[in-house]
This record gives C-alpha cells, sequence and structure tokens, in this order.
C-alpha cells in the first residue's frame, strides 16, 4: 500500500516501509496509521512506499534484500522496519537467510550506529523478572556500532573449523563514540564504553581511540571503561547507574536484549539506525515473534516509539517526537496496553489508543495555546 498525503507548499518525505515478517506486517500497519496521521496535522506532505525484507522476499525473489527494496531505501528519507525471521528460514546451513537482508541493508546504507533508549515506566517495574528495587530510576541510552566487528569480518567454515574474523578501524570507532558521546553531553554527561580488553585487540583499540576522543573533543564529559561481562552483570543488578553505553555490534547486540527486559518486554524498545546523514532506518527491536503471528497481541509501542524516533532524527520534527513519547507513557499509565504488558487490548486497539490520546493531545494544544 502507497499512501501520499499532498501538499505543494512543503517538501515531500519519502518513507520506506518494511513489514518484513511474522509480527512486523501487524505492528508496521499501526506505524503507517500514526505517522500519515500526524503528517496530515502537521501539513507535512508523505510519500509511504512497501517495500519486500527478510523471509518473504526471500520467497517472492529469492533474495532476502531484493534490488527494487535497496534502490527504494536509497532514495528514502527515513526506513521503518517491522521484523525478520522465523522458523522456515531459520535453517542456520542455508546460503541465505532473512537476518542477511538487514545486516546488508545497514551496511549499504553507512548507518553504523543504532541507538537504543531504555526508559522504565514506574507502572511496568513488576513487569520486569528483576525486584522493583534494582529498576528504580533506570534511564539510559545504547548506542551500538551497527557496521563492523565479527558479524561483518572474514569468514571460514567447514565441518572442521570455522572462523569469524573482528576488525575495526580508528575511523570506524571515533564516529560512534562521537555519536554517542553526543548524546551522553546532552543528557547526564556520563559516557560508559563496554568492551574485553582484558582478552582481545580490537577491544584495546577501541579504549584508546575512545580515550582520544573524549580527551580531545569532550573534556566535559565524565567517561568510563567496563568489561563486558561485568556490564552485563550490572544491568541486572544496578542498572541505573548506566547513562550512556556505548559498545561494539555484537556486545550492543546481546547487551540490548539483556537490558529490554528491564522495562518488562522487548516489545516496549524503539531503536534508530543512523548514519552520517538524516536517514535513518527505524525498528522496535523485538523479533518476528512467530509464536503470536495473527493473534492480535503484538505490542505495538516499541514500533510507535521507533516512529517517533523518525520524527526527531530522521524529519527534524520534535514536539512530533515528543508527543510520541509521552502519549506512549501516559496509556501505560492508563491500562491502554497490550498483555504482555498487564493490558487487555488486542494491537490494533493499543495503536489506537495512541492515536486517540494524540488527538487529544493537539485538541487541548489547541485550545490552550
Amino acid at each position: 500500500m502507497n499512501a501520499k498525503i499532498p501538499n505543494p507548499e512543503n517538501p515531500g518525505k519519502k518513507i520506506v516501509l518494511l513489514p518484513g515478517d511474522g509480527i512486523g506486517a501487524e505492528v508496521t500497519a499501526e506505524a503507517e496509521l500514526l505517522m500519515t496521521g500526524l503528517a496530515r496535522e502537521y501539513n507535512v506532505t508523505l510519500d509511504v512506499q512497501t517495500e519486500l525484507i527478510g523471509g518473504v522476499a526471500m520467497d517472492e525473489t529469492g533474495e532476502p534484500l531484493p534490488e527494487k527494496t535497496l534502490a527504494a531505501c536509497r532514495q528514502a528519507d527515513a526506513i521503518i522496519l517491522g521484523a525478520v525471521g522465523g522458523p522456515q528460514w531459520a535453517d542456520p546451513n542455508a546460503d541465505k537467510r532473512p537476518e542477511q537482508g538487514l545486516l546488508q541493508l545497514r551496511k549499504e546504507l553507512g548507518l553504523y550506529a543504532n541507538l537504543r533508549p531504555v526508559r522504565l515506566h514506574p507502572k511496568l517495574a513488576n513487569a520486569s523478572p528483576l525486584k522493583p528495587e534494582y529498576l528504580e530510576g533506570v534511564d539510559l541510552m545504547v548506542v551500538r556500532e551497527l557496521t563492523g566487528g565479527s558479524y561483518f569480518g572474514e569468514k571460514q567454515e567447514g565441518d572442521e573449523f570455522a572462523s569469524d574474523a573482528c576488525t575495526y578501524t580508528r575511523e570506524e570507532i571515533e564516529r560512534v563514540v562521537i555519536r554517542a558521546a553526543d548524546i551522553a553531553r546532552e543528557r547526564c554527561g556520563m559516557l560508559t564504553m563496554i568492551d574485553k580488553a582484558n582478552v582481545l585487540a580490537t577491544s584495546r583499540l577501541w579504549r584508546k581511540v575512545t580515550a582520544d576522543v573524549m580527551t580531545e573533543l569532550f573534556p566535559d564529559v565524565r567517561y568510563e571503561f567496563m568489561l563486558v561481562d561485568a556490564a552485563a552483570m550490572y544491568i541486572v543488578s544496578n542498572p541505573a547507574r548506566f547513562d550512556v553505553i556505548v559498545t561494539e555490534n555484537m556486545f550492543g547486540d546481546i547487551l540490548t536484549d539483556e537490558a529490554s527486559m528491564l522495562v518488562g518486554s522487548m516489545g516496549m524498545l524503539p531503536s534508530a539506525s543512523l548514519g552520517a546523514g538524516k536517514l535513518g532506518l527505524y525498528e522496535p527491536i523485538h523479533g518476528s515473534a512467530p509464536d503470536i503471528v495473527g493473534q492480535g497481541i503484538a505490542n505495538p509501542f516499541g514500533m510507535l516509539a521507533s516512529v517517533g524516533m523518525m520524527f526527531d532524527y530522521s524529519l527534524g520534527m520534535k514536539e512530533a517526537a515528543r508527543r510520541i513519547e509521552l502519549v506512549i507513557w501516559n496509556c501505560i499509565s492508563n491500562g491502554e496496553c497490550t498483555p504482555d504488558l498487564g493490558g487487555t487490548l488486542t494491537t490494533a486497539a493499543a495503536g489506537a489508543a495512541v492515536r486517540k490520546r494524540m488527538g487529544e493531545y493537539y485538541l487541548s494544544r489547541v485550545a490552550y495555546g
């Protein structure tokens, strides 16, 4: 489905939707409703184009990232992704897998920094597997390097031997540390770089480069180094000690999934994958959740919060982004949420609750200025 909202006075914004697999289509449908409604309100022209990625793309075209999809994404102002993968494509020995489409897309577009905010709503403290007293004050940002490391290194694979090369350059490390330090400067002024420097040469390079960047460019921002095993323990024992975390690709992938449990559900967390320009890829951190596909109970809040990040980072509409964040917060406060958060709403009903409160917010702003 393509949706156009014409506005001859404002330049159009091209948004590519990649529903992908599993519940991706269900939560992406709610994202489209929210973004097009906001665009009308703000009198912004959106050209929304839907393309294939992941397993469904493999089934239709033979490729997890078809050329048509990549070409559309290269021309986009922002990309919204649902999820990729599923049991029908889960053979780890297959030459092509759905996840390869997402990895290739990030690499082709130069999206090197993945931002994952983790903020706990007080009402969800009991939904977390951790005791509530460990969760007070949790509000952190993880910045994960996204296009380097062992995920993209040279690979050798056989029956008796296999290897995955983990490589990083100074430039790759510098740019993501600068991005993370900029965010830390705007928050509480504390950056934690997570590595495994007691074992890995790449981690020791990360330490050298991070120290250089922070000393030369960010003397006003405090920073520390922490081994990844210690960080994994602190995330579940004292997560409020963190402000901004920056780390390499694989560590970031694992630690952010762990951190999602702090807020009670993987369905809550958004993410933004950014490069040097305004183009960004926005997605909830959850997977395709094949066990609940078609049941109408997938949590759309992580996806809708990702739309908020899109309005902020790619479209420069910070007020719209802030409104989405506040409205999701208010929906949770009022129990308007899906079963994973203790509510009773369906995916569509939760999305509708967000849009209704967005409309109420708009009317109160018009009435009271």
